[in-house]
């Protein structure tokens, strides 16, 4: 398929004109036009953008994409970044918050569903939108449990501040750096929240109002949306499409 297509798709059905954001969403860099094998991966660093070449992909969906807030010069790290795509003729189109949010190939309403549960409503403001999404279970079942599922479904290695009750029933979930929401969560009343990665500056306030949180790692919360969103374009087009998994351990 021609990559001006699939931008066009992607364009649309993730609301990327329309989504306030640090990241510059959308295309960012360009091929010479044609997309067989689509690369999927949540950065955009030297080594996914090599392995998605030696892999076949022209064209590469990350959820985190190059270009951030102000422009920046073409210097140093970042030019050796767009140099591996040019000289790979590679495109590469970046997903940031759109795919967060996303109602049904986001990080965050997959984050629920691969815990095997469902969506109750949205939380979390950020950027004048909603981006977290929270489940009110139907009966109470343990932390450990919760610790379990993040660790068997993500293959990952929990952080737990285990600051609530040990039966818990409402659980906030925002993938990433989601800790900033902390505020959120004790608002909707959830008694456990599952997010990416830790901070020191929250950890007072999850303590001292008794909220459990568990952390499965940013890097591993947000290979979830990209998968999805891949598994969609592969059969809606007809391409082929290739995870690239390249943990940090963060």
């Amino acid at each position: 398929m021609k990559i001006d297509h699939l931008k066009e798709y992607l364009d649309e059905i993730l609301s990327i004109r329309t989504i306030d954001d640090e990241s510059l969403n959308g295309l960012q860099v360009q091929n010479s036009g044609t997309v067989t094998t689509l690369g999927l991966a949540v950065d955009s660093s030297i080594t996914v953008l090599k392995k998605a070449h030696e892999m076949g992909a022209d064209a590469l969906l990350v959820h985190h994409g190059l270009f951030w807030g102000k422009p920046v010069a073409m210097a140093g790290n970042l030019y050796e970044r767009i140099r591996v795509l040019v000289d790979s003729d590679m495109a590469l189109y970046a997903a940031h918050l759109p795919l967060d949010m996303h109602h049904k190939y986001g990080n965050n309403v997959g984050l629920v569903r691969t815990l095997g549960w469902t969506v109750t409503g949205n939380f979390g403001l950020y950027h004048g939108n909603e981006i977290g999404k929270y489940s009110s279970l139907s009966r109470s079942i343990n932390l450990e449990e919760v610790v379990f599922r993040l660790k068997t479904k993500l293959n990952c290695n929990p952080i737990i501040w285990p600051f609530g009750e040990k039966k818990v029933k409402k659980i906030a979930l925002v993938s990433g750096n989601g800790i900033s929401l902390i505020d959120d969560a004790i608002k909707i009343g959830a008694d456990t929240m599952i997010t990416g990665e830790p901070s020191h500056g929250y950890y007072w306030i999850a303590k001292e109002t008794r909220l459990n949180v568990v952390f499965g790692g940013h890097y591993a919360t947000e290979t979830i949306g990209v998968k999805m969103l891949g598994k969609h374009l592969e059969k809606r087009f007809k391409i082929r499409c290739v995870f690239i998994d390249q943990p940090t351990g963060l």
